[in-house]
């Protein structure tokens, strides 16, 4: 291997591991406030590089199904339990409070959907079908099982997944799609060309993750989903709601969803199931930092891109199983070193 070959697969491995650096530090933040490994999180990226290819054709992205039945099933449970307490009128207000958004987005996307009025408005789209699918999912598979152990959100989370990949095939095919750059170009540097949309990923990533930690830093909402993780029970005695910070925790993991679909669907050709395989290289990056700070998860990220790269290069037939397999010896030696504690009650 020689200097420039090095150098290529640095850049590709930089730019993968930028994106698996959002999904693990929306894995983080959804584990840390809710307590779910959030498995289903490659599939927000599924569905908004679908969504945007649908759309970039005309077609009205077939995930304005999945958000409606969401809404309803919400709007169904949150009413069943105001009626159950004799509240008739609330029972009605967060039946039209949940099913309304959803049938407007809808109707929206019904309509503008045909007429193909570019990216920007393409890319508005997305994140108005895919972000409110987020709190719709926790409201109707994660909050009714809110004080169980983690296993047992983790095998419902292992469900989610399931269900959203055979959705995804009903609602959009086996065909695999993939989108117009953001931005067109590319740049000499050195001895390789660098795309103007590998530059736009390390961009979107490096202010994504600061505009983050301002979020976490500055904000009352941020504070209150710190709270939320550091100590459940101590934020609802402070009068922290912690099922609405589980619904925003879930809204934020889908729109960091939403940014990882635009930034790849150019680079890559998404299928109806490749949210799995994306989702689990995030998911082995936050293992690797911790599952608890977002700064070791990002470096873990980086490490995890790279050696996706060079393992590409030496291993090709086995690079999926080289990166899965670095979580091993993490995972033994955490075993070995760390003092297991009860969960909290």
């Amino acid at each position: 291997m020689d200097s420039t070959i090095a150098l290529f697969l640095i850049q590709d491995g930089v730019i993968n591991g930028a994106i698996y650096a959002l999904l693990a530090v929306a894995l983080v933040l959804v584990f840390a406030v809710t307590r779910v490994i959030l498995v289903p999180q490659g599939d927000f990226v599924t569905f908004g590089g679908l969504s945007l290819a649908a759309l970039e054709a005309g077609r009205t992205p077939g995930a304005i199904w999945l958000l409606v039945m969401l809404a309803a099933a919400a709007a169904v449970m949150d009413a069943f339990v105001a009626a159950r307490e004799g509240d008739v009128g609330k029972a009605v207000r967060l039946l039209l409070r949940n099913l309304l958004p959803a049938l407007l987005i809808a109707a929206a996307v019904h309509l503008l959907a045909p007429l193909r009025l570019g990216m920007a408005v393409n890319v508005l789209l997305v994140i108005a079908i895919t972000v409110p699918i987020g709190p719709y999912l926790y409201r109707v598979a994660f909050q009714p099982l809110a004080d169980a152990s983690v296993l047992v959100l983790l095998i419902a989370a292992v469900g989610v997944h399931l269900a959203l990949t055979a959705l995804g095939l009903v609602l959009f095919g086996a065909e695999g799609y993939r989108t117009a750059p953001v931005i067109s170009g590319s740049f000499e540097i050195g001895p390789f060309f660098v795309s103007a949309q590998s530059l736009l990923v390390l961009a979107a990533t490096l202010i994504l993750l600061a505009a983050l930690a301002l979020f976490f830093g500055r904000t009352l909402i941020g504070k209150a989903l710190r709270a939320s993780a550091i100590n459940r029970r101590g934020a609802r005695l402070v009068g922290i709601p912690t099922m609405l910070s589980g619904r925003i925790a879930f809204a934020m993991a889908a729109a960091i969803g939403v940014v990882s679909a635009v930034l790849i669907a150019p680079l890559t050709t998404l299928y109806y199931d490749s949210g799995f395989i994306i989702g689990l290289k995030g998911f082995v990056a936050a293992i690797i930092g911790g599952l608890a700070a977002y700064p070791p998860a990002v470096a873990a990220a980086m490490a995890v891109g790279l050696l996706e790269s060079f393992s590409s290069f030496w291993a090709s037939a086995f690079k999926e199983a080289i990166v899965f397999a670095a979580i091993v010896p993490v995972l033994l030696w955490r075993s070995l070193t760390t003092q297991h504690a009860d969960e909290e009650e």
